[in-house]
């Protein structure tokens, strides 16, 4: 769900966050402040929890968004910023010009929790202060100024665990980066530090489980599981990219697409193309001209409704040609990995003066590393 933009970038939310937020807001409402300032009504309980949780959710934002706003120092794009299940991840696009720069925009974040952090544990100083009664309303207010106060210090510490795809494995990577001056090879190892970690998240959480029936402990095995994916997923990466070094765009590339107008409905697309043409991915071009404007995938079609097929037109599922990476048949490959973004499931459009001439899915990119190393697959 869309929330807007600031400063150009998009903020949305994934449906988890409603599982979470709900979770925050109920344990708030009927354990931390009953509990820590008694004898309130359930209203003030209810309006101090959905107010906390937030603010909380506030804070994730503001420590994402110093990422991005560091990272377009850095001449990164920053195309969205996403909460979900387990705090929030901005989409960037490009790559990090250096160690230093890698410092300054994964440090970014933990240090603005740790300020956050920081104010609200001196504004809930200031309140104890004025010796509130435990029993009263500006005891409740003290509750979630400490609350909120601790849990960004927490997130803070937290974030900075040298692991990735935490912001401290960033930290990690631009150390051995610096001292090694291979990023892929820096990448691959903060990685593991984080496979690593999550495993022994996952097996704690879940000896603690079964141990003392604790639910909460699942709570940390999930933990260890996101952040196992995420350092599988990013060493994946990394090594990809290593791969296709001094590898040109237009080697891999998939050349003269077919491109499909934006005024078919998806009716006549099922069946005029789908078993024709045995493609996955088609750019949208604009009636009448060849301006292409999106591209529109397989994927994307199969989510329309039958019901709705006769009534939409591709250009109305089709993703934004300013949110599908695009690149030039001389640009470096390994390059291009990092921009791939999910609207396009996973695909660039390749032109070259201002003509389609090509495009890249994931199986283009497999293709050329079973020919780098035709005796082992990724």
């Amino acid at each position: 769900m869309s929330l807007g933009r600031i400063r150009g970038i998009q903020i949305a939310t994934n449906w988890s966050v409603a599982i979470i937020f709900a979770l925050i807001a109920v344990g708030l409402g009927t354990l931390q402040f009953p509990s820590a300032n008694p004898r309130q009504s359930a209203l003030t309980y209810a309006l101090a929890s959905v107010i906390t949780t937030l603010v909380f959710f506030a804070c994730l934002l503001a420590h994402e968004l110093a990422h991005s706003f560091v990272a377009r120092r850095y001449r990164l794009t920053v195309t969205s910023i996403t909460l979900f299940l387990f705090g929030g991840i901005s989409q960037l696009s490009g790559e990090v010009p250096s160690p230093s720069a890698e410092v300054w925009i994964a440090g970014a974040g933990p240090l603005t929790s740790l300020v956050l952090g920081g104010v609200f544990v001196g504004a809930a100083a200031l309140v104890a202060g004025t010796s509130p009664a435990v029993a009263s309303v500006p005891g409740v207010v003290f509750t979630a100024l400490a609350y909120l106060g601790f849990t960004n210090l927490a997130l803070a510490v937290f974030n900075v665990i040298p692991a990735a795809p935490l912001d401290g494995g960033r930290l990690l990577r631009a150390l051995v980066w610096w001292r090694t001056g291979d990023r892929v090879k820096a990448t691959v190892s903060a990685s593991r530090v984080g496979q690593v970690l999550g495993w022994v998240f996952v097996a704690g959480g879940l000896y603690g489980f079964f141990a003392t029936e604790n639910f909460s402990w699942v709570w940390i095995a999930l933990i260890g599981w996101f952040v196992t994916s995420g350092a599988t997923a990013e060493a994946r990466q990394a090594v990809v990219t290593g791969e296709l070094r001094g590898v040109r765009v237009g080697q891999i590339m998939t050349p003269q697409p077919v491109t499909v107008p934006g005024s078919m409905s998806v009716s006549s697309f099922m069946d005029g193309y789908v078993f024709r043409l045995r493609h996955q991915s088609f750019p949208v071009t604009r009636d009448g001209e060849d301006k292409v404007t999106g591209l529109v995938t397989f994927n994307r079609i199969k989510q329309v409704p039958p019901a709705r097929r006769e009534e939409t037109v591709l250009a109305d599922i089709a993703c934004p040609l300013s949110d599908v990476a695009t690149a030039s048949p001389d640009d470096s490959a390994a390059d291009l990995i990092p921009r791939l973004t999910a609207c396009a499931d996973q695909r660039a459009l390749v032109f070259r003066d201002g003509n389609l001439v090509g495009i890249v899915s994931p199986s283009d990119i497999t293709r050329m590393l079973d020919r780098l190393h035709p005796a082992q697959r990724l």
